[in-house]
């Protein structure tokens, strides 16, 4: 089957789920037993996300080919169990910068560069860049901001040359917020209206509506906006808030979604998409009745999705253990060893969250200590495992300047190191481990026993290294080094022997954990943190 183009475009506001539409709807085509992918097209003109400060854009996302990415990349691989790559998430900077390399190569035989042709070339190139492989049989583009918004014109304009190019084999799903107005009682359908003439100024007529929605909209309501919009009816669909993002898939099929979708693509749907490991796992979700009580200790925690890969790997294992996760976050600003007893007793379990630079270090070490000395389940993701290293280091070993030299450069215990061949470079994103490695486990580990194996392969987003210098003295006091990369022998994963789960890996496992595959060490991480709440609840 020619492989088939679909574009979600969104209007009034933005952040209404773009996102998590376009994974629901790829879970669904999934789950009928066809080949789905998803790519992100952001309008900033950044090459990646990756130099974006998580107050402004969230999590950076790393896909195994290391690529940083928007992170709703994370929610395309929770919802569909497919690797993502590079291609898959595209910004206008990467298409400039294409162009631009393409002009001072002289492709273009002198002629001027503009915006029409060349960029929206560009863009489309990239569109069908996935579909021309021969993986797929649909192809669905997430077209990033709101119609509207000048940076986002070559990208509908783009998306109107292909509807034309393509025919049948594409359709525009445009998402919109239908408002309520408590005073009037009533909900209000001129924002949509207004968002679709819009979309209709720049050529695009959308094929199917999402309305997101607080409120259950009429039929009545339905029907007035698919004629002044030029939808058919039954594509008229309302997206209600659900208490968890896993619950869109089932609500837009229940609106028959997938359905449509492959109706007006030309493909006869044929019975019901193969949903029952996605039922068992909101089954287990909705059954489970007691909470495991998780801290997140980390500099960004005031942020929503600054952590999110991490917050969704911990609801996943929390749903595997039949509870329901209760994340308390922690600003490691605002922890010390004074208060950290105070924080961190009532917890089950605790994670150190990853990041760079040295502001909130130090609360990190506090955290770490306390957790250490009153063996509670803890796990260091990244800079929370250099931290615990840092920490042993100090605090048992002896070596009071221990630290990385990321944080102090003229530190003389850099138990924390840029290795040698990066010390020469000086663009940011050169010196950084991305992508996945493999790890190599110790067998009988507590980390091999999680993944049930001893090779595992693991994404990475960091520039610094745990110090082999140190590697004996850390091992002689109690901390195993149980996980090393087999070819250059850097220690990935260290674990503190006769603790309950006291844990750091250099890697972040939280970018592989999905809904039907969840996080090996996130799913024993809360299994160790069930054992230790039944422990304190039999001690009381």
């Amino acid at each position: 089957m020619e492989t088939k183009y679909i574009f979600v475009t969104g209007g009034v506001v933005s952040s209404l789920g773009k996102g998590i539409i376009s994974s629901s709807l790829a879970c669904l085509l999934k789950a009928r037993g066809l080949r789905v992918t998803i790519q992100k097209f952001d309008p900033y003109i950044n090459i990646d996300p990756g130099t974006l400060n998580p107050y402004e854009h969230g999590e950076c996302y790393v896909t195994v080919d290391g690529h940083e990415a928007d992170l709703d990349l994370g929610h395309y691989e929770r919802f569909t169990n497919v690797h993502t790559t590079r291609a898959n998430n595209v910004t206008t900077g990467r298409i400039y910068q294409s162009v631009i390399n393409k002009e001072r190569r002289g492709d273009y035989l002198g002629k001027t560069v503009q915006i029409i042709p060349h960029i929206t070339d560009e863009i489309k190139r990239n569109v069908k860049l996935l579909g021309n492989t021969g993986k797929f049989d649909y192809v669905i583009t997430e077209i990033g901001g709101t119609v509207g918004d000048i940076e986002s014109l070559p990208f509908l304009e783009s998306v109107r040359q292909l509807r034309w190019e393509l025919g049948q084999n594409s359709l525009c799903i445009h998402l919109t917020y239908m408002p309520y107005l408590a005073a009037a009682h009533e909900l209000k359908t001129k924002p949509t209206q207004h968002s679709v003439k819009m979309l209709q100024e720049v050529g695009i007529q959308p094929d199917i509506l999402i309305l997101r929605t607080e409120h259950d909209i009429p039929a009545q309501m339905r029907r007035k906006i698919a004629q002044f919009c030029n939808v058919e009816p039954d594509a008229v669909i309302q997206s209600l808030d659900q208490p968890t993002i896993y619950q869109v898939p089932v609500a837009m099929h229940a609106q028959h979604l997938d359905e449509i979708v492959l109706r007006k693509t030309g493909v006869t749907p044929e019975g019901e998409p193969h949903m029952e490991p996605w039922m068992n796992f909101l089954d287990k979700m909705n059954k489970a009745e007691k909470e495991v009580t998780i801290g997140l200790v980390g500099k960004y925690v005031e942020l929503q999705d600054a952590y999110k890969s991490i917050d969704e790997a911990l609801f996943h294992a929390a749903v595997y253990n039949d509870r329901r996760l209760k994340l308390v976050m922690i600003h490691s600003e605002k922890i010390n060893d004074s208060n950290a007893g105070q924080l961190l007793s009532p917890l089950d379990g605790v994670i150190v969250a990853p990041g760079f630079g040295q502001r909130g270090i130090e609360g990190k070490f506090s955290a770490l200590k306390w957790c250490r000395e009153h063996d509670v389940p803890t796990f260091g993701i990244c800079l929370g495992m250099q931290c615990m290293v840092i920490e042993f280091a100090r605090n048992v070993l002896g070596l009071d300047d221990a630290n990385s030299t990321e944080m102090n450069p003229t530190t003389r215990h850099n138990v924390i190191d840029l290795m040698e061949e990066q010390k020469s470079i000086s663009n940011l994103g050169g010196t950084m481990r991305l992508g996945a490695y493999d790890c190599e486990l110790t067998p009988d580990s507590r980390a091999a026993k999680a993944y049930g194996k001893t090779l595992v392969s693991e994404r990475h987003r960091h520039r610094f290294e745990l110090n082999n210098d140190y590697r004996q003295d850390l091992e002689r006091a109690g901390l195993k080094c149980v996980g090393e990369n087999p070819s250059t022998h850097l220690v990935e994963v260290v674990e503190l022997e006769g603790k309950r789960w006291y844990l750091g890996t250099q890697y972040h496992p939280e970018y592989s954990s999905t809904v039907l595959s969840p996080g090996p060490l996130f799913v024993d991480f809360i299994k160790a943190a069930i054992s230790y709440h039944e422990e304190k609840q039999a001690a009381e």
